[in-house]
């Protein structure tokens, strides 16, 4: 890939810092930046169409109506399944909790088992914490290896017939370990129990592929592959979403109602999305998967994969001042701290050379107790990323110290 003429299609990328320091935008876990492509696809809405969808009998409305569920069979093309299994979301976060209190809310009986781990994203712990409460079922944790992964073994071990729902990352947030989640849903599978897959982390950097994986339900966000908040992806084989409850009601979700309190909800995936839906948002998460797919998903992991080797390598050679926590973990990811500093310290001294970067608990509190550590800084790497700006890092790194953070806050 050629990634210098790549970085000319994000405008953020030519953001100068207060002190005049090139951005470097070490955060892409968090968010991704925007090409312009994504850009022009929200404004052009909002320039030639901007009326509602499956609302308006009148060209524009039609117009809209159709763009709108071409992004649909994009993202379905993208994930490799059917149309009428796509649910537009606000995020990943909206699709985990929907699948907990829609589906597991109506199945769960007192004494089932929920399954996750002490690795996950808050969205994808507390709602099932909360419903194992409201349902008096039990939520057990599968232990993690040294790497901070959990394995089909270890999931194997911790199945049983009360072992109704699996709840997991494909890529976790904090030491960015690619579970195994093909062979997890075999074994899952095997006692007659669900997934539900927090996608959030690899679909913007790896092929996933809902045939493939074979998993029940799959969450993803479109802010992190360089679309715009606001839109997400919940992915339900159609069974499950035929069964699954929607968590709001309203206009366009269902087919009629009465008086007398009967009411008939439209099929999947329209009984999920009622109201006004951010069609600007949609039509900029297609542009963002246009673009994604235009650079090619293995070349863009291929890439990432080398800038965290060189990354990694550089900071084991070249730095005593800090520990890395996820060495061993293949991703775009590095977890860190600089000895001796507090993280949120840490990362507004790289704030002050012009390095973004996350630190704090990355909405994974479990996981700070496994590590032993209050907080950590995050780098997490996306294909506009550059060596450049990891020499650049690698350098910042080298001047901190308890000494140096004085001149940033007084």
């Amino acid at each position: 890939m050629d990634v210098q003429k790549i970085r000319e299609d994000f405008p953020m990328l030519k953001v100068k810092s207060k002190k005049g320091h090139d951005l470097i935008y070490f955060d892409n876990a968090a968010t991704a930046f925007k090409p312009y492509s994504v850009i022009d696809a929200v404004t052009s809405y909002y320039t030639k169409y901007s009326v509602n969808a499956h609302r308006g009998d009148y060209e524009l409305g039609f117009t809209v109506d159709t763009l709108y569920e071409e992004a649909r069979e994009r993202v379905a093309k993208f994930i490799n399944c059917e149309k009428k299994e796509v649910v537009f979301t606000t995020g990943a976060s909206f699709g985990l909790n929907q699948v907990a209190y829609g589906y597991a809310g109506h199945i769960l009986q007192p004494g089932d088992v929920i399954l996750t781990d002490e690795a996950e994203h808050a969205s994808n712990y507390l709602p099932w914490m909360n419903i194992a409460e409201q349902k008096q079922a039990k939520l057990e944790f599968i232990p993690l290896d040294e790497h901070g992964m959990i394995t089909p073994e270890k999931v194997r071990e911790m199945m049983s017939d009360k072992v109704k729902i699996v709840a997991i990352a494909h890529v976790t947030n904090v030491l960015g370990a690619e579970i195994d989640i093909k062979e997890i849903t075999r074994i899952v599978h095997e006692y007659g129990a669900i997934i539900v897959v927090d996608g959030a982390q690899s679909a913007p950097h790896m092929k996933v592929d809902m045939q493939d994986l074979d998993c029940d339900f799959f969450a993803f966000s479109g802010h992190k592959l360089c679309g715009p908040t606001g839109i997400g992806v919940l992915y339900g084989k159609y069974e499950l979403l035929e069964v699954m409850e929607p968590l709001l009601l309203g206009g366009g979700s269902n087919a009629r109602y009465d008086m007398c309190g009967n009411i008939l909800m439209k099929n999947p995936p329209y009984k999920f999305e009622p109201g006004t839906p951010p069609i600007e948002a949609t039509l900029g998460m297609k542009a963002a998967i246009d673009y994604i797919d235009n650079l090619g998903m293995e070349n863009i992991h291929k890439y990432e994969h080398e800038l965290r080797d060189y990354m990694l390598k550089k900071m084991q050679s070249e730095l005593d001042n800090v520990e890395i926590y996820n060495a061993n973990v293949e991703s775009s990811i590095i977890t860190f701290n600089v000895k001796d500093v507090f993280s949120q310290d840490a990362a507004t001294y790289f704030s002050d050379q012009g390095i973004s970067l996350r630190s704090g608990q990355h909405c994974a509190k479990l996981l700070m107790d496994v590590l032993k550590t209050p907080s950590t800084l995050r780098a997490s790497l996306y294909f506009y990323n550059t060596k450049e700006e990891v020499d650049h890092f690698i350098e910042v790194c080298k001047s901190i110290s308890k000494e140096s953070m004085l001149d940033v806050f007084f």
